[in-house]
């Protein structure tokens, strides 16, 4: 089955996600609409057989589109899904759900209840690293689980392929990268290891209104914690790792689709017949949504879980 697509937004996302659906045999995009004229036309320069939609109303209304995939800025994911769902189409929504706690709240409780299908792009949803992980956390390689260890660096935020966004992306409003980055990591400690609790948290912000420089946050999640440390300044490579610390093996995820595990010693490549992990992790992910999206089995994250995360997140923000 191959499932048409309208796309809103024509950002880094949007145009990402247009490249990967277009070389995925489930999807075919339909139709797109932004706000700028100048990303409309160089996006039908590089996608001729797509169409421009004179509006994100427009798009949501036309008959032949059955998955609204939306990548606008997160103050927007609201009524943009609202109005697919109320078409009866699907809903293919950026992370995070939104900023808002009681307007996500109540896009949830929608969701809960329409015909629609309504899904989150957390893109660890599908990595293969994740997969086995949860493998050997349920197989008991890993033993007992002492701790997990979240670590962000970036030099810059907005990072430099963020650039064209970063008039949401830098502000405290919408952008940070506790909501851009963090966020996928949450999700990760919730489904792996259940609900989490906010134990204490502390954030940074600089003078006016860009968003935070600084985070630490402790979660826990059924009595295993969670440590998260974040950061932004200096020069050196980009850090973003997630460290499970076991009895008998620990496993570190890195660089998002990239895992080393070790028993005791130095740290070992655990994916080392994987040649491109990074463009296996898209393909996961379009497949794990082409599952939801025709009724088979998935484990893509909901609204509901989405709304979790997105509550944890604007709480350490607070």
């Amino acid at each position: 089955m191959t499932h048409n697509v309208a796309v809103i937004g024509l950002g880094v996302m949007g145009q990402r996600m247009l490249g990967n659906m277009a070389a995925h045999d489930r999807f075919e995009v339909f139709s797109v609409w932004d706000p700028s004229e100048q990303a409309c036309a160089e996006t039908k320069g590089a996608y001729p057989n797509v169409a421009i939609a004179a509006s994100a109303e427009a798009l949501i209304e036309d008959s032949a589109v059955e998955v609204v995939y939306i990548a606008s800025p997160p103050a927007t994911h609201r009524q943009h899904a609202l109005s697919a769902m109320a078409k009866g189409k699907a809903v293919y929504c950026e992370k995070p759900l939104g900023v808002d706690i009681a307007e996500s709240e109540d896009l949830a409780a929608q969701a809960e209840t329409s015909d629609s299908c309504c899904i989150v792009n957390f893109s660890l949803a599908s990595a293969h690293a994740v997969g086995l992980v949860e493998r050997q956390l349920q197989d008991g390689t890993i033993g007992e689980v002492s701790g997990v260890d979240v670590r962000l660096h970036f030099s810059t935020w907005p990072r430099d392929w963020q650039m064209d966004a970063a008039g949401w992306l830098a502000r405290r409003a919408q952008g940070g990268f506790t909501r851009e980055v963090l966020s996928h990591w949450v999700y990760l400690s919730e489904r792996l290891f259940g609900a989490a609790d906010l134990v204490h948290h502390a954030a940074r912000y600089p003078k006016g209104d860009g968003a935070e420089t600084h985070l630490h946050a402790e979660l826990d999640c059924r009595g295993v914690p969670i440590s998260v440390a974040g950061s932004i300044g200096g020069v050196g490579p980009d850090r973003v790792e997630y460290t499970v610390w076991g009895s008998r093996q620990s496993c570190r995820i890195y660089d998002w689709n990239q895992l080393r595990v070790s028993d005791g010693g130095v740290w070992q490549e655990a994916m080392t017949d994987i040649g491109d992990p990074r463009e296996l992790g898209y393909r996961l992910q379009l497949d794990n949504a082409a599952a939801a999206f025709s009724g088979a089995a998935h484990t893509m994250p909901g609204f509901g879980e989405a709304l979790s995360v997105q509550r944890l997140i604007e709480a350490m923000l607070a």
